[in-house]
């Protein structure tokens, strides 16, 4: 039999999950689970007669609570906000990776930014942790006919802002690569040849890397963009594909640093949607990395 410590070790990567999605923070999320881990110690493994129910009510709750919070906080950020981006290499454990292959994509988070906090964590528990509604309705506190409402209302809104594009991996790849090799050759023309008519660029600084403080619409405005980007940049930073939130991205490199990461939305076989994150703040664990790399060396 699990003893407590095993038991919460081994839901561990569904309650990351959990409020990852729920929040778009690794390290707001990784202090949801804490909190989590300390009730659970204090009293949650004694009381608990369904442990993953007990603690995923007690993540999902602390979520909401911490996402209610953030209200404010996003109102005052400067420029666009992203999720920060989770590499591949984050996961920290095989469990961890599986439990995160669900869509976590830069689009479909962003997409539930637009739920409210408690809308967003039914939608996610059933949709896509397979939490029947009954569990649901228990876990935030609503009743069953209460929750059925919430998705039924939020897959619509799935639907109507972000249809869902399969995309093979092996033609996201290709397409990344066309885009690198597009950018560098410094041409808006050959990007813009890579963009759906309405793509989008969004850039998030956070007020504290320079990037765009707007969203850019329509392919001629974003090709020109990245094209003068790259030919500001070109001596001093390189470009590695590298799988960010799911999916193929790109990892920016300058004078030997994370500069940024980028994520992308595809759509019939072009770019639709360009995510840059350049803030420090959300690069933080890829510096860290780095940093300790270069000192171990």
């Amino acid at each position: 039999m699990d003893t407590a410590t095993d038991t919460f070790h081994r839901l561990r990567p569904r309650l990351f999950g959990i409020a990852y999605r729920m929040l778009g923070l690794r390290a707001d999320a990784e202090d949801i689970v804490q909190e989590a881990w300390l009730r659970w110690h204090m009293r949650g493994s004694v009381e608990a007669h369904t442990p993953e129910a007990w603690l995923v009510t007690v993540v999902t709750r602390l979520s909401i609570d911490r996402l209610r919070g953030m209200m404010g906080e996003r109102e005052r950020y400067v420029g666009p906000w992203l999720p920060e981006p989770l590499l591949d290499a984050q996961a920290g454990s095989p469990a961890e990776a599986l439990e995160l292959a669900s869509d976590i994509s830069t689009a479909f988070l962003l997409m539930l930014e637009r739920l409210g906090p408690e809308e967003r964590a039914v939608f996610l528990l059933h949709q896509v942790f397979d939490v029947d509604y009954p569990e649901v309705a228990a876990m935030v506190g609503k009743t069953e006919a209460a929750c059925r409402k919430i998705v039924q209302r939020a897959r619509e809104r799935v639907r109507a802002e972000r249809p869902r594009f399969t995309v093979q991996r092996e033609a996201h790849l290709a397409l990344l690569g066309r885009f690198i090799e597009a950018a560098r050759s410094y041409d808006p023309q050959q990007v813009m040849a890579l963009l759906t008519d309405d793509a989008t660029y969004t850039g998030d600084g956070g007020g504290k890397a320079r990037t765009t403080v707007r969203i850019v619409a329509g392919a001629g405005r974003v090709a020109r963009l990245v094209a003068g980007i790259e030919r500001k940049w070109t001596d001093r930073g390189r470009h590695e594909i590298i799988m960010v939130n799911g999916e193929p991205g790109l990892l920016t490199w300058r004078d030997g640093m994370p500069d940024s990461v980028t994520s992308f939305d595809l759509r019939d076989g072009r770019i639709a949607a360009i995510y840059v994150v350049r803030n420090p703040d959300k690069l933080g664990v890829l510096n860290a990395k780095i940093s300790a790399r270069a000192i171990s060396k």
